[in-house]
């Protein structure tokens, strides 16, 4: 993960707890109303305890809302991000001063929680799917600002992620399609201005169909990746029959745990999935004084 973009996150989420007043440090008792009880200079140590199994992940924006409220603070890990964790795990050990600990415990398990939420849940997709050669996708349906924070963890949760944004990948759909007249008016417009080369900044060009028919346009107007929009599992085995192994298939749309199987049997190469990064149940954490 870029630091940078990290720091970006963790300052946002502090000056939103902390109000636009707070630059950064530990000067926080001014700000901090509550942390006014708190005896100046005081050490305490904490456990950060998981109650429920997940998969951890968020590590570098809980270390870092410390790091940016007091460097004097320390953590011990006992776990990595992409590791299981079980219900009462202690997942590590934080100690330093008690303003700057509990004026950021907020902030560091609101980045925990819903980043291992968000690998948690990829990894019931993944598997769903075991023993099968599918790859999950994630999609753009992400938390707004924490896009690369959440494709990080569908990474930490054993899925991939599709194009980070509109900037890296090509993705032709219905309102494209229509716009440019005809599929391949769009392929051929699409690769006229951003030729998919490795190397390249557009890394992909793909283009979403609504039907067989339209499968059978982009595959004659030289496709290289298809989405199939919504396609019903037998129309989806119709479709990777038609391709005949010619052209990558990616499924998406009103994919869940009931029928992600059926799906990922018909032999299909990719299959995106909004709910692992929209749907997210997050992970419940405590992080409990322990001396």
């Amino acid at each position: 993960m870029n630091i940078e973009i990290i720091k970006n996150n963790v300052s946002a989420a502090l000056k939103e707890d902390l109000g636009e007043e707070y630059s950064g440090g530990s000067d926080i008792c001014s700000i901090d109303l509550t942390a006014n009880l708190l005896p100046a200079g005081v050490i305490i140590s904490a456990d950060l305890i998981c109650r429920e199994n997940a998969i951890l992940c968020g590590r570098q924006w809980f270390e870092e809302v410390f790091n940016q409220l007091d460097k004097n603070i320390t953590i011990h890990w006992d776990f990595s991000d992409g590791d299981p964790v079980t219900k009462t795990s202690k997942v590590c050990r934080i100690t330093g001063p008690s303003r700057a600990v509990l004026t950021g415990e907020r902030t560091a398990l609101n980045f925990l929680q819903t980043l291992s939420g968000t690998a948690t849940r990829t990894r019931v997709y993944i598997d769903a799917i075991a023993g099968t050669d599918v790859v999950i996708l994630d999609t753009r349906k992400t938390l707004p600002g924490l896009r690369d924070a959440q494709k990080y963890a569908v990474r930490c949760g054993g899925g991939l992620n599709h194009r980070m944004g509109l900037y890296d990948a090509i993705l032709i759909k219905e309102n494209h399609i229509s716009a440019a007249g005809s599929v391949q008016s769009a392929l051929e417009r699409a690769r006229a201005i951003n030729p998919d080369k490795p190397g390249t900044k557009c890394q992909f060009i793909e283009i979403e169909v609504e039907n067989l028919d339209q499968l059978g346009q982009a595959i004659k107007a030289g496709a290289t990746r298809i989405m199939l929009d919504n396609f019903s599992v037998e129309h989806i085995k119709l479709a990777v029959k038609t391709a005949g192994g010619a052209v990558e298939l990616e499924a998406s749309g009103g994919i869940n745990l009931d029928n992600i199987r059926s799906i990922a049997m018909t032999g299909i190469d990719y299959i995106s999935v909004g709910d692992i990064t929209k749907n997210l149940h997050a992970t419940d954490f405590s992080l409990l004084i322990s001396g």
